[in-house]
């Protein structure tokens, strides 16, 4: 098994992450287009908690290395299921996601969770903590070569594709503050 961890601080509120956590596939995202469609299975408030659970399927073309797919056959599209808890009352955003595809091969385990930095904030100027954790482990009987090269070969992209997945969601973060923004002065100066 192979793990990867990663932290980061967006300079927004939690409220515009957790708000524009829902564009993070968007077209404002130029560093996402292997994300082929985001699907909405469920979505569902608890009553007692009040925290958000949604279920989604995520579609990707994501091209596996060369030597995987003629070893192990294999499409470029891939599946991912994602479940989502946004606790309004804790501020805090916690996603889990897992692998369908090659999931009787490897095993991709994700839990990703936004919620202030109170260290880092400052009154008019808050920001949020992001955590990355990923548990990534080959299932595939037969040598331990082979596996321990699956799961170098997994973690070495997924640490691009986390990578990656920053940066677009930073643009996102910047243009959701832009056009919020901007109707919040429509709203004030009356214009419809």
């Amino acid at each position: 098994m192979k793990v990867f961890s990663s932290e980061y601080t967006f300079d927004y509120s939690w409220e515009e992450v957790s708000t524009a956590n829902w564009r993070k596939y968007c077209p404002w995202n130029d560093k996402s287009p292997h994300v082929l469609s985001v699907d909405t299975l469920s979505r569902e408030i608890d009553p007692v908690t009040g925290i958000l659970r949604t279920e989604r399927l995520i579609t990707c073309n994501q091209s596996a290395p060369a030597w995987v797919v003629s070893l192990l056959g294999g499409s470029n599209t891939s599946h991912v299921y994602e479940t989502s808890y946004v606790s309004p009352s804790e501020k805090r955003v916690t996603m889990c996601s897992t692998n369908l595809t090659w999931s009787n091969i490897l095993s991709v385990r994700e839990t990703v969770t936004y919620q202030p930095d109170l260290t880092a904030s400052s009154p008019g100027h808050e920001r949020t903590q992001f955590t990355q954790d990923a548990k990534i482990t080959a299932l595939c009987g037969g040598w331990q070569k082979i596996r321990t090269k699956i799961e170098e070969a997994s973690i070495e992209r997924f640490s691009e594709n986390a990578r990656r997945g920053r940066e677009g969601f930073e643009a996102v973060l910047e243009m959701s503050r832009r056009v919020f923004g901007e109707e919040k002065e429509r709203e004030r100066a009356g214009i419809q």
